[in-house]
């Protein structure tokens, strides 16, 4: 429902995830297709790649099989979050532990990504578009067998807008909000100052926390942000930290006599290192697994690996990007943020990182989508061209030490990422090998993945390469709105008035069309500022164990809840319910 931050190496979106012989031949005809594409150009070394992965991937498996209750699934997380509070919580992977933990009053369906019943089970919108209201099912009980009331919904959204409750990120989409009104026990009023195109999504998708637990005690620092009470279809009922989250059926879920949730238990391990979960995956104690493209390829021809595992290659909700605190005196030109796009070797990171399985964008819409200005010109990799910026921008090498300098200022910076990710390491390594000949010493810093978000949301940092989750209704307000620098998501320091208003337009536009205009105008000024070097929009690679049924790819990923163990292929103890 908002932009969440994420890192590459992880399907973080709400849908996360051979022999001696069959290794051989593969890595070499990796070492075939690297020398291919020194002769002869990328795009035959990723025909190549790709060539060897064709086939493989699928859309759909088990389908056509009733679900049953029973089993585990288990899967990886490669950052462990801070806690899980879901109106506090910034990063994709509480996101993911809470989305099965809280409910919301309306649902997304994955097909259509329309809106659906949930806690509510209709609602109704005034023709003005100011008043939205809810009426909340009877049936639905949070974990703790306390009834979910009007008054939940009511305390929810009064402690996000509370200025004592840390959560600027989410804030910013109700700032039109007036007042939440329980009409009666079950149902629930919202009245709002101006129109928002979103105001159904963010009302209707915000997860209903409820007000006997965390209406005690301090609201950011509460007790239950580390054992989490909610509604939805799963209790956390063990963080053992550092190591795994454990997941357990609800036994007050509202929807237990649909026979939902399917799975006795989620299970989350703890696995910062690629190669440590693939190595548990190939042992079966993983069930599904987003995998790196070069760990796909040197797996692809196993006849062991296929036949323990589906492969699921689809495109990602989310990009990658380095962004460019512009408060820092090296980053407030644009032709220099423009030098250090033109300075990424772009497009050969596609090609000998992803192996093709990326695309290079320009902006912060997902392309693809009808929002996406794919007009914007591919900014190259051009190291001359980005060395004659840097000139007319004043940073040039006075004293013939190899650095660039300005005003008695060295042109030296530091990135940050995180140390779990060997994918940004590379790209960074890259990178700096580029910066360095063209006079520019940028470190690089591996951070655990809870300091990174608080140099970042402490506006401690230089540069930063870290990634957005993407929702289906997008809206820049969050990140890039001036508004929300100090504080809020555009930790960057972007400010242009002409984004602003055409920001504030969008979100006032009720026809999608016209939208699309404004966002598009919008994207011309980001990709002229270059506030960040875009890098790509990743494919995701799941590969998931074959006992497990019920697997759809859909506009925006896959959607786990629907997935399931046929009673034959159950792994672990049967459901008693």
């Amino acid at each position: 429902m908002f932009i969440i931050y994420y890192y590459l190496s992880e399907n973080c979106d709400k849908y996360n995830r051979m022999r001696l012989i069959y290794t051989e031949i593969v890595i070499v005809g990796l070492i075939a297709l690297t020398h291919l594409s020194c002769v002869n150009s990328e795009s035959a070394f990723v025909q190549g790649a790709q060539s060897i992965v064709s086939g493989i991937g699928i859309n759909e498996f088990g389908t056509d099989v009733s679900p049953e209750q029973g089993d585990w699934l288990i899967m990886r997380l490669s950052a462990e979050m801070p806690h899980l509070n879901p109106l506090t919580s910034t990063d994709a992977y509480s996101s993911l532990v809470n989305s099965w933990i809280f409910d919301s009053l309306l649902d997304r369906d994955p097909a259509t990504l329309e809106l659906i019943p949930r806690v509510a089970y209709k609602w109704e919108v005034s023709d003005d578009h100011l008043v939205y209201t809810f009426y909340l099912r009877d049936d639905v009980v949070f974990s703790d067998g306390h009834p979910l009331t009007a008054k939940d919904v009511k305390f929810t959204f009064d402690k996000l807008m509370d200025p004592k409750t840390d959560a600027p990120h989410l804030k910013n989409y109700y700032t039109d909000v007036e007042r939440c009104e329980v009409v009666d026990d079950y149902t629930v009023r919202y009245y709002c100052k101006k129109q928002y195109y979103q105001h159904p999504v963010m009302l209707g998708l915000l997860e209903i926390i409820p007000e006997h637990i965390y209406g005690v005690g301090e609201f950011n620092n509460h007790p239950n942000n580390r054992k989490p009470i909610g509604s939805g279809p799963y209790v956390l009922t063990e963080w053992q930290t550092g190591l795994q989250l454990v997941l357990s059926r609800n036994p007050n879920y509202w929807r237990k006599k649909e026979n939902l949730p399917y799975f006795d238990k989620i299970i989350y391990q703890i696995i910062l290192d690629d190669n440590a979960s693939l190595l548990k995956l190939r042992r079966g104690e993983l069930d599904a697994l987003a995998i790196r493209p070069e760990d796909l390829l040197r797996r692809a021809q196993s006849e062991k690996f296929r036949s323990q595992f589906n492969i699921f290659i689809y495109p990602r909700p989310a990009y990658s990007y380095i962004g460019w605190n512009m408060r820092r005196n090296v980053f407030k030109d644009k032709r220099v943020r423009k030098a250090l796009t033109m300075l990424l070797n772009r497009e050969k990171i596609v090609e000998r990182i992803y192996y093709g399985m990326a695309e290079i964008i320009e902006s912060p819409f997902m392309p693809g989508t009808p929002e996406y200005h794919n007009q914007l010109a591919r900014i190259p990799f051009a190291p001359e061209e980005a060395k004659k910026l840097l000139d007319e921008s004043g940073w040039r090498d006075t004293d013939g030490d190899g650095v660039r300098d300005k005003d008695g200022e060295k042109f030296y910076f530091e990135v940050m990422t995180t140390n779990s990710n060997p994918v940004a390491e590379k790209i960074l390594t890259v990178y700096q090998e580029d910066l360095a000949r063209a006079g520019i010493v940028m470190e690089i810093r591996l951070l655990e993945w809870a300091s990174l978000l608080e140099r970042v949301d402490s506006r401690n940092f230089d540069a930063v390469l870290m990634g957005w989750q993407m929702p289906p209704d997008p809206d820049p307000y969050q990140v890039w709105h001036s508004s929300q620098a100090e504080k809020g998501s555009n930790f960057v320091g972007f400010v242009n008035k002409e984004a602003d208003e055409l920001i504030e337009k969008g979100r006032i536009c009720f026809d999608r069309n016209e939208r699309i205009q404004i966002y598009k105008r919008f994207q011309e000024i980001v990709y002229d500022e270059q506030p960040y070097t875009f890098l790509f929009a990743p494919k995701a690679i799941l590969a998931v164990d074959k006992r497990v049924h019920g697997i759809r790819i859909y506009p925006f990923g896959v959607y786990e809840r629907e997935w399931f163990v046929p009673k034959n292929l159950q792994k672990y103890v049967y459901s008693q319910n």
